[in-house]
């Protein structure tokens, strides 16, 4: 990610790794497609793996780097996953989220290497997203813990706005075509159908949040800049983009005095990452905790997909928010 998350997240594939990828991608080189004939299409985690298998259809053979239930930036790639990154027909991911799968993507022959930062560019959201008083906290050194991240490169939730997610969709369909000019239309279409899916989500955004009576929200880490700024909210979190650091005591003390004046009821937790932070905040404050999942990850995809999580979101959000008004 931009979050030098661990020593061992930005370390070099091993040469282990590396020796085991050069054999497996020895028999022949990128885009010789799946066995089954179909477009062989790599995703770095949940969001890009979405957009692929939406977009592909049946035309696509879509293989998941990033389990589900997994954090995505502790991704450690095996040697069977560079393998498959090496001989893919296209790869679809976020370049700076995964450091490893960076590496693999650069080494990669694939006819396609579709970064979505290309189609929707990262912009920093610091920890108190949208306020313009000094909330006395320094940005240049969030995390006590000495872990820092790379300001220079951006917040990389994009996919929680379903605008920008939208411009990714049209670049995956666009890459998939110029990959598969014989299933081209279909490409384009699943394209046309999925972002008008995103176009309608965004508008219940918009008719669900309109008359909330407090526009913000406490969260344990800064992933809903990009869904703060595209609905007019204010998110104020407990850690940075780095879930797993811990906040100065100062900064608890701006999230206790942030959420006092704003009245905010609820602190958000999230699904992949522990709750402690929150409930402790909460508990202090004597609020409540909900769910608002960043969507970096889908447990039980049997179940839920990318636009079922988000609608949940938005019912979260106009539950602690005190919204009025119906969605569409």
């Amino acid at each position: 990610m931009m979050i030098r998350r661990r020593a061992r997240s930005v370390l070099a594939l091993t040469a282990t790794a590396l020796a085991a990828a050069l054999t497996l991608t020895a028999c022949g080189s990128g885009g010789a497609g799946s066995a089954d004939g179909r477009l062989d299409v790599v995703a770095s985690f949940y969001p890009m793996e979405f957009l692929a298998s939406q977009i592909g259809g049946e035309h696509v053979k879509v293989t998941g780097l990033t389990a589900a239930g997994v954090e995505p930036h502790d991704l450690e790639l095996t040697a069977k996953q560079v393998g498959r990154v090496q001989k893919a027909d296209a790869v679809v991911y976020l370049k700076g989220l995964q450091p490893t799968v960076d590496k693999a993507v650069a080494d990669s022959r694939a006819k396609q290497k579709i970064d979505a930062t290309a189609a929707a560019p990262l912009e920093d959201h610091h920890l108190s997203e949208g306020h313009t008083e000094d909330d006395g906290h320094d940005h240049a050194d969030e995390h006590a813990d000495g872990h820092h991240h790379d300001e220079a490169a951006g917040d990389p939730h994009i996919w929680l706005d379903p605008t920008r997610y939208a411009a990714v969709a049209r670049s995956v369909g666009a890459g998939f075509a110029e990959a598969d000019p014989a299933h081209a239309d279909d490409y384009r279409r699943n394209t046309d159908e999925l972002v008008g899916r995103l176009t309608a989500l965004d508008q219940e955004f918009k008719d669900g949040l309109k008359d909330a009576t407090t526009r913000t929200f406490v969260t344990s880490h800064a992933a809903f800049g990009y869904l703060a700024e595209a609905y007019g909210l204010t998110q104020v979190s407990i850690n940075g983009v780095d879930p797993e650091s811990e906040p100065t005591p100062a900064r608890l003390a701006d999230v206790q005095k942030a959420a006092k004046e704003n009245g905010v009821t609820t602190i958000f937790f999230e699904t992949l990452a522990s709750p402690r932070l929150a409930e402790t905040v909460a508990k202090d404050l004597g609020l409540k905790t909900a769910v608002l999942d960043p969507l970096e990850g889908v447990k039980d995809r049997a179940k839920d997909d990318y636009l079922s999580v988000m609608r949940q979101n938005l019912t979260n959000l106009r539950a602690a928010l005190g919204a009025t008004a119906l969605t569409s």
